[in-house]
Formats: structure tokens, sequence, C-alpha cells
């Protein structure tokens, strides 16, 4: 198995991994999975959900590259780019659409699994750098602030549209709006 085939490997699972962690909160609700898996149907808490699917595939991925003896420079620093670069890449094709036709799952899914295609194809292009001396170590540290920012977020969101959740009818995991 080589580079390129795995960004198709990586593709689908990390796409279908999406899936199982939308409903994770759900499931198990404690203050641990609230910040790692979404708590609403914000648009925020489904760009959470992009932010950790990556980093989770990034450790199977970790696996099935020493498995396949394939050969990756700065894979966690990789790993985390793509993390942070999902938000942006999705936000960029979904907002349009989405204020334009409103919620549409379809759309929704559709933009996501292309979000998971474009950074696996940037991430495949990072891992031919020449290793990055201290990478593992900034990684670990950023991936832990970009967590800490996640939990802040999720029980302090700000009053904008992208926190929201509309069906619910509330900002971040406990707060309501209240209807005047």
């Amino acid at each position: 198995m080589n580079l390129k085939k795995m960004i198709w490997i990586n593709t689908l699972l990390t796409f279908l991994l999406c899936f199982l962690a939308h409903f994770i909160y759900k499931w198990f609700p404690n203050p641990v999975f609230s910040i790692f898996f979404p708590v609403n149907e914000s648009i925020w808490e489904h760009m959470k959900m992009l932010y950790t699917v990556v980093l989770i595939y990034g450790i199977i991925e970790y696996f099935i590259m020493k498995k396949f003896d394939i050969d990756n420079h700065n894979f966690l620093l990789t790993t985390f780019i793509k993390s942070v670069i999902i938000i942006p890449i999705y936000l960029i094709m979904f907002l349009p659409l989405y204020y334009n036709f409103g919620e549409n799952m379809f759309i929704s899914i559709s933009v996501m699994l292309i979000s998971i295609l474009l950074v696996n194809l940037i991430g495949y292009k990072l891992l031919q750098f020449e290793e990055i001396k201290y990478q593992k170590e900034i990684s670990i540290a950023l991936i832990i602030i970009g967590y800490i920012i996640m939990g802040v977020l999720t029980y302090n969101p700000p009053r904008l549209e992208l926190f929201f959740d509309s069906e619910a009818e509330k900002y971040g995991i406990n707060d309501y709006l209240i209807k005047k």
C-alpha cells in the first residue's frame, strides 16, 4: 500500500467516523465527551466534530502506515494541520450553500466528504516535506490548546449564528435562548 492509496482509505474511513462521532455525546453525555463531540446541532459543533475525527483517524492512520512501512515525515504536525484547516475549508464551501438553500443534509454531507478529501490531499503534500525538528512536541501542545478552545467555546459560546442551534434554540451546551 502506498501513500496515494492511503488518501482514499483515509477519506472514506474519516467520513464514516463522522457519523459515529456525531452521536457520541448523545449516547454518553458527560463533560469530557462534550469537549470532543457535538453537543448540539450548531454549525460550530459540527466543526468540532471534524477536528476531533481527523485527529482520531490520525491515530488509526499512524498504525496503518507503520504496518505497511509507509514513509512519512511530520505525521503528527500534518494531522494537526489537517484537523485545523478542515474547519475553514468546510465553512467556505458550506456557508454560501446554507445561506442560499437553508439546512440540507445532502449538501452538508457532500461538503463534508469533499472537505475531508481536500485536507487529505493537502496532508499528502505536507507528509513529503523534510522532517521538522520538534514537530511532535509542537503538535501535542497545539492539539491541547485546540481542545481548550473547544471546551471554552462549548460552554461559553459567543452569541453568533455559527454557535446557535436553531433546533434546540440554544447556544453551547447549557445556554438556552430566552424568547421575549
